[in-house]
């Protein structure tokens, strides 16, 4: 059955080409059974920047029959899950690209009116706390079969976390889902673990060993075998213990970030009610084999066919970019990319990064321009730990604060080279660069003390900022100081605002000698700035916009911060202390606290 020649592709697809979503398409298959059936609260672009299709492809890959059921209806008779029946092994449930809360609601509460991973951007596709609605559906309709659940929803929501949308703590997304076992982070190596129990006959109830994973037990059962992991059990403040005291909530988020940041991390006990959560250690990083192989599934790298006609932004987003890294060091207060993806940067191949460029000029869209080449962090490629023994003892969250640590390796050569090889390609016109830049990797200088290569590595860095402003970007480089104030920004793990003034007056004088060189119009640096973060106060946000009206920054890329589970900024919001310093922090909470904060940014407003 041949499909249309979908999105001006040069390849001919088929029907079959992509992951089944109806029976029908199960039927063209030739299968009579399925083994996993996932339920997505994403619309269903078959894609590695998108968890789902990875994750499926991954299932696929270990000889399995898999379905996608993306977006259900989950208000009516039920029939979107009903549809596929029953799978021989499990359901896997997903709430998407993002917390369904986030997806869902601004800072201030408000419903959003649109949707990046829904057809057409529109809103309402999917459930609020959609993990637990889709398993709690499954669980009604077919109590025998094993659930599976993972995604950033569920990965962030794996312990007694803070839920602001309710404004209470929630336990672990196990206990309201009724779901059989947790995967967190990137889901690879605990996935393929778990297809191996399977097929050796391991039930689900069994698979206490695996790492990555969260289960829920009877507190009565026998103690956890310490032998399965080597580093020893932490046992957390229980559920209802935080529940009655926020410093013990504040005391357990230590321990849950230092062992999410850790090479060699313990396991995780919590009790909740008369269970218990049992949270086994993370695998150690990809290698740079395993990440490139999750790049070479057959994706068709586009929208299932059935949304035809229809756009959908998130991927318009990233259909001409290339990710070449995963994980982030930056150890940012309020963000979670390290809680969910990791401290430790695992990096493509040059061989991978360059195969998926030649697809992308392929198409018959593809105009020349490639929308971004980056990460988490657009410049973290390549660099880790010189010596990785003290990176095993390690617990920071952040290898680049308060300083940079001496111990990483901050070369930008291996980047430089990627950009130049991928701008060498034939029929490549510009690759930008559409990640955000942490600019302090760019101002730190390798010390020749201690460091053979230091000049080299510091001739790169002024290379490199001089490539990204000549040749990657887009008439706006994106960069993210977050706060003016020293104190602000303490809380929030960022580099001191004097960092981001040297590098906006190099930024100007690069940009000074490209307009004596090439014709166009003068390029920008766009700062990102948060408001009513904790610790921020009225006089911070009135001393930002005084900085940077003085810097004649109008600003347009400002946010309003939102907790959400599994920051510190958010433990912060909730307990009224720092986790680490068990000490007072001030929070603005109130709407009209929240509101008069947002406002400083826009003093070029009449209003």
């Amino acid at each position: 059955m041949s499909i249309w020649n979908k999105m001006n592709m040069t390849k001919e697809y088929r029907l079959t080409d992509w992951l089944p979503t109806t029976k029908k398409e199960v039927e063209l298959r030739g299968w009579d059974e399925l083994d996993v059936i996932l339920f997505s609260g994403d619309a269903y672009i078959d894609h590695p920047s998108f968890g789902a299709a990875v994750i499926s492809r991954l299932l696929e890959a270990q000889g399995l029959k898999v379905a996608i059921v993306p977006q259900p209806d989950w208000r009516g008779d039920y029939r979107d899950f009903k549809k596929m029946g029953k799978p021989r092994m499990f359901f896997a449930v997903s709430a998407g690209s993002m917390d369904s809360m986030v997806n869902h609601y601004t800072a201030n509460k408000r419903m959003r009116s649109d949707d990046a991973y829904t057809p057409d951007g529109r809103a309402g596709g999917r459930p609020d706390y959609t993990t637990v609605t889709y398993c709690n559906i499954l669980k009604n309709l077919y109590p025998d079969v094993p659930i599976l659940i993972g995604g950033i929803e569920a990965s962030l929501r794996r312990l007694t976390h803070y839920d602001y949308w309710s404004d209470k703590l929630m336990p672990g997304i196990l206990v309201d889902s009724h779901a059989d076992l947790l995967v967190y982070g990137m889901g690879e190596k605990p996935l393929t673990e778990i297809c191996n129990h399977l097929k050796q006959g391991i039930a689900f109830q069994d698979m206490t060993d695996i790492r990555q994973t969260v289960y829920l037990r009877a507190s009565s059962d026998h103690p956890v075998k310490t032998d399965f992991f080597e580093n020893g059990v932490i046992m957390l403040h229980s559920h209802e213990d935080c529940l009655k005291d926020k410093l013990k909530q504040a005391e357990n988020f230590r321990h849950i970030e230092e062992e999410s940041n850790k090479m060699k991390a313990g396991t995780l006990i919590q009790s909740v009610g008369n269970m218990e959560l049992v949270v086994n250690p993370p695998y150690p990083p990809l290698s740079t084999e395993e990440l490139d192989r999750s790049f070479e599934y057959p994706y068709t790298r586009l929208p299932h066919p059935k949304y035809k006609g229809k756009t959908i932004p998130a991927y318009e987003m990233i259909k001409f970019s290339v990710n070449i890294h995963r994980g982030c060091f930056g150890g940012c207060a309020f963000c979670t990319i390290s809680a969910h993806q990791g401290k430790f940067i695992v990096n493509r191949s040059k061989e991978s990064i360059l195969k998926e460029v030649k697809t992308l000029m392929e198409r018959d869209d593809f105009k020349g321009y490639l929308s971004d080449v980056g990460g988490p962090s657009a410049n973290m490629y390549m660099m880790h730990g010189r010596d990785l023994k003290i990176c095993e003892h390690c617990k920071k969250p952040s290898c680049i604060y308060p300083g940079i640590c001496p111990n990483l390796n901050t070369d930008l050569r291996p980047l430089l080279d990627i950009y130049k090889s991928i701008d060498a390609l034939s029929g490549i016109k510009k690759s930008f660069i559409g990640s955000g830049i942490r600019y302090d990797l760019l101002l730190h200088k390798a010390d020749p003390k201690t460091i053979k290569e230091a000049a080299e590595i510091n001739r790169a860095a002024g290379e490199y900022t001089k490539e990204v402003i000549f040749h990657h970007v887009s008439g706006r480089l994106k960069v993210a100081p977050e706060h003016t104030s020293s104190e602000v920004l303490h809380l929030m793990r960022k580099p001191d605002f004097e960092q981001f003034k040297t590098f906006n007056r190099i930024f100007e004088e690069i940009e000074d000698q490209r307009l004596q060189t090439e014709k166009g119009g003068r390029q920008q640096l766009i700062p990102y700035f948060i408001s009513s973060h904790p610790g921020c106060t009225d006089k911070h946000m009135a001393e930002l916009a005084d900085e940077t009206r003085r810097l004649n920054f109008r600003l347009e890329q400002v946010q309003d911060f939102t907790p959400t589970p599994m920051t510190l900024a958010t433990e912060i919001y909730y307990t009224g202390v720092h986790p680490y310093t068990m000490k007072p922090v001030y929070t603005a909470k109130t709407k009209q606290e929240k509101l008069r904060q947002r406002d400083q940014f826009f003093w070029y407003k009449k209003q």
